[in-house]
């Protein structure tokens, strides 16, 4: 054993501190904001949270190896908690996507996202010629998970993994033809998937194209979320003193809209300082992937797609220039689940990012 990786002095040296500073300033910026929101919710994320930096060390520990290797049995308990919680699963806000165990709820769209990813990166880091065998094999991996969250349904997560997935896709060196005709085909399906949305997501879709046709239904989280960002002007109005979130006309303030109320409570400066802290964070994830082979490279862009997908929806959903489709602010937003899953598939990065280092120093000798 090298002594040198032994003790607190070794466990913090496995720990990439350029992921995992700008993720906790993050977290600070959360906390603060849901505390003022409601001291309930900064009691309940701090409990979560707890949990979550366990989950995060756990995994800057692990053998991702060996979680590749099981990689099929990982694929097929995703699969049986999805159809179990579609069973048995409690519903929320018009969805069944949540467990509920001895009080607390586990949201498994979330939760299975860190290892659904190990199963695709370890599929296509497999040394087998990228044909259409291959590529239907993907599909068949990938649509049944796709498929059962869609059915709870948990339009927000959805789209995340398809999005992800596809960027693993065009990454892995499937030929160009495949892309194109997955592409159209999705073109010609989409009308289908549409007429099979529940009517309150149809109508969050068809009003984004026009903010204005039911600002008192439809439209009303987004035209109360671009008015708290308004509101903010250039410095904000302080922690607390968000009139738009304080009087609750701005709703999911803690969870989907938690973006607008940041940019209330700290203005322009703050809503970019939040989004420079997740760019940083996307681009030392990136040259982790960059400097990472095969799994660990798939694995550490699925993460990275993860992350820019959630950003890029939830963002896009409060400034009004996406439809409301249900997506969290990593790190960010109120809840459990999402904390959780967000600081497993970090810690795999730090993970990833240490083994490059050792294998780096050991090619210079």
């Amino acid at each position: 054993m090298d002594k040198k990786n032994t003790g607190l002095k070794g466990f913090f040296k496995q720990i990439d501190f350029s992921i995992f500073i700008p993720v906790l300033v993050l977290v600070i910026i959360s906390l603060s904001t849901l505390f003022s929101i409601n001291p309930s919710f900064f009691r309940q994320q701090t409990v979560a949270l707890s949990l979550a930096l366990v989950a995060f060390f756990v995994f800057t520990k692990v053998d991702l190896r060996i979680l590749s290797y099981s990689s099929k049995f990982i694929y097929i308990f995703i699969i049986i908690f999805l159809v179990l919680v579609l069973l048995f699963g409690i519903q929320v806000n018009n969805a069944r996507s949540w467990f509920d165990i001895f009080g607390v709820r586990i949201q498994i769209s979330e939760i299975v996202k860190p290892f659904f990813l190990i199963v695709i990166a370890t599929f296509l880091s497999q040394k087998i010629t990228k044909n259409i065998y291959r590529f239907v094999g993907f599909a068949a991996i990938f649509f049944p998970v796709f498929f059962l969250i869609a059915r709870q349904p948990d339009l927000g997560t959805g789209i995340v993994f398809f999005s992800s997935v596809a960027l693993l896709f065009i990454l892995s060196g499937f030929p160009k033809r495949y892309l194109l005709a997955t592409f159209l085909s999705a073109m010609l399906i989409l009308p289908i998937v549409f007429l099979t949305l529940r009517e309150y997501q149809k109508q969050r879709i068809l009003t984004f194209f026009d903010i204005t046709s039911d600002p008192t239904g439809a439209s009303y989280n987004a035209i109360q979320s671009l008015i708290s960002i308004g509101s903010g002007g250039v410095f904000g109005k302080g922690f607390g003193g968000g009139t738009q979130s304080l009087l609750r006309f701005l709703p999911e303030q803690h969870n989907d809209f938690i973006f607008a109320t940041i940019s209330e409570d700290l203005g322009f400066v703050g809503s970019v300082a939040v989004i420079c802290l997740f760019s940083f964070l996307l681009y030392r994830i990136y040259k982790i992937a960059m400097n990472s082979k095969n799994y660990e490279y798939y694995l550490c862009m699925g993460i990275f797609g993860i992350f820019f997908f959630q950003v890029l929806f939830n963002v896009g959903m409060n400034l009004g220039l996406m439809p409301v489709i249900g997506v969290t602010l990593p790190f960010v937003s109120h809840g459990g689940s999402s904390l959780l899953s967000s600081f497993i598939a970090l810690g795999m990065v730090s993970n990833i990012a240490y083994e490059n280092k050792k294998r780096q120093s050991m090619e210079i000798m």
